[in-house]
Order: C-alpha cells, then sequence, then structure tokens
C-alpha cells in the first residue's frame, strides 16, 4: 500500500495508530483493560455474574454481553448521558450488540457452566474507531476474566479458542486507509469495519457507501488492508496477553 500525503499525521495508509494497552486497570473487575488506539481511549471490563438470562437457563451453557457508552466530554460536543434521556440511543445499541457478538465467536461458552459475562466499555476519548478499540479492548478483559476463572477452578479449562481484532477502514479521498482517525472517518467515502480471529475467519464486516458508491476491486483492497492491520493487531495481544 502506498504512502499517503492525505493523512494529517502522516502515518502510511496500511499503518495503524500506536495502540497502548494496560491491563488490571480497575481492580474491582475479573478483568479490565485500558486500551488507547491513537487518540482514542477506551476503558473495558468484564464482570461474572452466577447466572444467565432465563433463554438460557438449564442449558448448562453461559452467555457474552455487553454495555457501550460514552463519556459526556469525550466527544468535541457534550454527550447527554442516556440516563437522561431515558433511553440508549439507536448507535450505542448496535454497538453493545457487534461487541457481544463478535467475542461470543472466540468462545466456548458451553465450557463457562451457566455464567454470564457482562462487558462494559466506556469511551473517555473519542477519535475514531471507538467500537473497534472497545472489541480489541475486551477481548484482553475477557481473556483475563476467563484465566481468573480457571485459576479459581470454577471452570476446567481457558474456553477462548481463538484471538480476535477489530479495526475501521475506509475510502477517503479516493484511497483506502485502515485505522481512521474522526476527521477522516468524518470524510470518509465508505466506511468499513471489520472483525477477525487468528484462524483467518472474518466475524462480522460493516460497509457503508457515504453518499456514494464502491467498486468489488475497492471492497477487495479494504478487505486486504483489514487482514493486514488485523494480523498486527493480534500480533501485539498475543504479546501481551503470552508475556
Amino acid at each position: 500500500m502506498e504512502s499517503s500525503n492525505l493523512r494529517i499525521d502522516k502515518r502510511k495508509n496500511d499503518e495503524l495508530r500506536q495502540i497502548k494497552i494496560e491491563r488490571n486497570y480497575i481492580s474491582h473487575a475479573e478483568g479490565s483493560v485500558f486500551i488507547e488506539m491513537g487518540k482514542t481511549r477506551v476503558i473495558c471490563t468484564a464482570t461474572v455474574e452466577d447466572k444467565v438470562p432465563p433463554f438460557l437457563k438449564g442449558k448448562g451453557q453461559g452467555w457474552i454481553t455487553a454495555e457501550y457508552d460514552m463519556l459526556p466530554r469525550s466527544a468535541p460536543q457534550r454527550i447527554i448521558r442516556p440516563q437522561t434521556t431515558g433511553k440508549i440511543s439507536g448507535r450505542f445499541h448496535e454497538i453493545q450488540r457487534l461487541i457481544g457478538r463478535s467475542l461470543r465467536a472466540v468462545i466456548d461458552l458451553s465450557a463457562i457452566g451457566e455464567r454470564t459475562v457482562w462487558i462494559d466499555c466506556d469511551v473517555i476519548e473519542a477519535d475514531g474507531g471507538t467500537r473497534t478499540a472497545s472489541i480489541n479492548g475486551s477481548f484482553i478483559a475477557l481473556y483475563d476474566c476467563m484465566s481468573s476463572l480457571v485459576s479459581q477452578r470454577k471452570i476446567p479449562g481457558m474456553p477462548i479458542g481463538n484471538f480476535l481484532s477489530a479495526i475501521s477502514v475506509g475510502i477517503v479521498n479516493d484511497q483506502v486507509m485502515a485505522d481512521l482517525c474522526f476527521i477522516e472517518d468524518s470524510n470518509a467515502q465508505v466506511d468499513m469495519n471489520v472483525v477477525m480471529d487468528s484462524s483467518d475467519n472474518f466475524i462480522e464486516i460493516q460497509a457503508s457507501a457515504e453518499g456514494g458508491t464502491f467498486s468489488r476491486e475497492q471492497f477487495n483492497q479494504m478487505m486486504d488492508i483489514s487482514r493486514k492491520v488485523l494480523r498486527e493487531i493480534m500480533d501485539i495481544e498475543k504479546k501481551i496477553i503470552m508475556g
């Protein structure tokens, strides 16, 4: 992928922003991570509850669900808290479902017993890619949570079978770019989010044209650049988890 002179931070089109991850960020949680991808910063926690939703009672398997929120001044304009309006925005609800689906795809839910793992993602600063940063941070928080259950002998072994990563890509000024910051995302002709596991299987692909269309060739270019950077993120996760 050729370099671009259009990116405000001078990155190459296939170059990730700097990623920083701090584990055990919240002492009360079974798993917790503070993740930074550029200026996007998210706190992710994993909490175990010894019960499952009604539709899973008696079936001998667990569940993973997620909640996502943005602090009022995580964005340039103050965001009104959901409890003030009395409802969660449609966008936040869709992101929560994406996070939950992504994590459930890499874990054997029958191996955790009738337990629910609550994943909470709180964006403290948003500069593009908040949902994908949330998935990346949540994966490590979930891994640490499961490690805790294994060490306490509450489950027999690690139920997570694959690593997991997510990234935003898009077409900005007719160029395919990975890991879009807010300004790039706001000016994108095409916006796409991709979630992949360490077996190179895709879990979710969300692609939308913003006022235009994109070709099959451009779609293939976005998938190629996604796979490259998703593997790089998983390499970072492996180094963090495996030491």
